[in-house]
């Protein structure tokens, strides 16, 4: 856009139309219809219904069905830890954040798309999809991301930050919505294969996110700083993660709430990806109720963020996320007991209420705290590395615990160290706030 204007409403609503378009993805793809069908197509059950077996072959090898889940996840996310760098270094480098953006969300759309064809015969080929799927997601969040401190004032990064996220949530629901009644009255849609209506959800997912993504592609400015590529790019990226390595040493706060973030991370990505897969195989929720539930999440995720970005205005950001990190371990002890389909949902709706807060302020926290600086790329790939490496960290040690124990709900409970560690430095970062004050009075 050649009249380009940090605070133009246009462009923010443009930007927050993004988690509009990749939302869906989160919700039916990582948390609602695709773990179900995964666990339906990978566990075989008798005549009663009782579990025969949930063990898969994944290229010869053999993995309990949710330890593999798991393991793709982390995966995945450890192979945008290792692009991460190189990729906004690009951006940085040569002002093309927004090429990239794109780039990612056709890879991820795209492999949405091939999920239709995700079926036990073409059991490597569709959880391959699910990783370049997740891929996609993940790489374009990066760039998109780092647009935020471009087009707002710091002031307006919370509100901004939650207006993504709740757009998200809401854009997401309609989907979902569409897909559980295709799912549960396939006749009114003349489908007569029970296995179709989930795989068509995943086809409207790649089409959704396709589709409206160019409102974001048309609007978002491109090459602000009108940067020209320049050196070694490739070695640049991380040349420059390493420059804000180093001067995280000068700046307590921000390192200390990337520790925070890291560690409360684990606990809330890890949650975000396997609870679906905890109620139908440790619970036996029904697919209906179960989708259900994860409907009530994404309402209640609505008012959370909201709510939390008031309560930033309030009382801070830093005391609205030590509420978060504490409801989400009381939401750990529970899970462990949880033992109902309606003590689930109870669960469920208190997750959502969390997850919105935590994401949206998490995101505005940091981009608040970032130095001045052009490199805006460089340090939201750092903080997207931070998420990724903890989002891996945290599904490997989950599916380590289910191989160690055989079970999920004994997986549960170490979440809680997690948080407990997200809390400790967050009381870090507000006692170097609290002495910041002191000093400038």
């Amino acid at each position: 856009m050649a009249n380009f204007q940090k605070g133009d409403k246009k462009i923010i609503n443009a930007w927050a139309m993004y988690d509009w378009a990749n939302s869906v993805y989160s919700l039916v793809i990582t948390v609602a219809v695709f773990p179900i069908y995964y666990n339906a197509i990978t566990t075989t059950k008798d005549d009663a219904g009782n579990v025969t077996s949930d063990l898969v072959s994944f290229f010869g090898m053999e993995f309990i069905n949710t330890e593999l889940l798991s393991y793709v996840i982390s995966a995945s996310f450890f192979v945008m830890v290792i692009l991460s760098p190189i990729l906004s270094a690009m951006a940085d480098y040569t002002g093309r954040q927004k090429f990239f953006m794109r780039m990612f969300c056709y890879i991820g759309s795209f492999s949405c798309m091939y999920l239709f064809f995700f079926t036990p015969e073409t059991f490597e080929a569709g959880m391959i999809a699910f990783a370049l799927a997740s891929i996609g997601f993940t790489g374009s969040i990066v760039f998109y991301n780092s647009y935020l401190p471009v087009i707002a004032e710091p002031e307006d990064h919370d509100r901004i930050s939650a207006k993504g996220f709740s757009l998200g949530y809401a854009g997401s629901v309609l989907l979902l919505v569409f897909n559980l009644v295709m799912i549960q009255k396939p006749e009114l849609f003349g489908i007569t294969d029970s296995a179709l209506p989930a795989r068509i959800s995943f086809l409207s997912v790649g089409i959704w996110w396709f589709v409206f993504a160019h409102i974001p592609f048309h609007y978002l400015p491109s090459n602000v700083f009108k940067k020209e590529a320049k050196g070694n790019i490739l070695l640049k990226g991380y040349q420059e993660l390493g420059k804000v390595f180093r001067q995280l040493k000068g700046l307590p706060r921000l390192r200390n709430f990337i520790f925070a973030f890291f560690f409360y991370s684990m606990g809330v990505q890890t949650v975000i990806y396997l609870a679906s897969s905890y109620g139908t195989k440790e619970l036996g929720i029904e697919t209906t109720f179960l989708i259900i539930s994860i409907l009530a999440i994404q309402l209640v995720a609505i008012a959370g963020a909201l709510f939390f970005s008031r309560s930033s205005a309030k009382i801070g950001n830093i005391p609205s996320l030590m509420l978060a990190c504490t409801i989400w371990g009381l939401i750990c002890i529970v899970g462990y007991f949880v033992a109902s389909k309606w003590q689930f949902l109870g669960m469920a709706a208190a997750v959502g209420f969390v997850m919105g807060g935590i994401q949206a302020l998490s995101r505005s926290t940091y981009a608040k705290m970032l130095p001045k600086t052009e490199d805006t790329a460089t340090f939201f790939s750092f903080y997207d590395i931070t998420e990724k490496l903890a989002t891996s960290s945290g599904t490997l040690v989950f599916g380590y615990l289910i191989f160690l124990t055989g079970s999920m709900r004994a997986s549960i409970l170490p979440l809680i160290i997690f948080f407990i560690l997200g809390l400790f430095f967050l009381t870090l970062v507000k006692r170097i706030i609290a002495k910041e004050v002191i000093r400038g009075m």
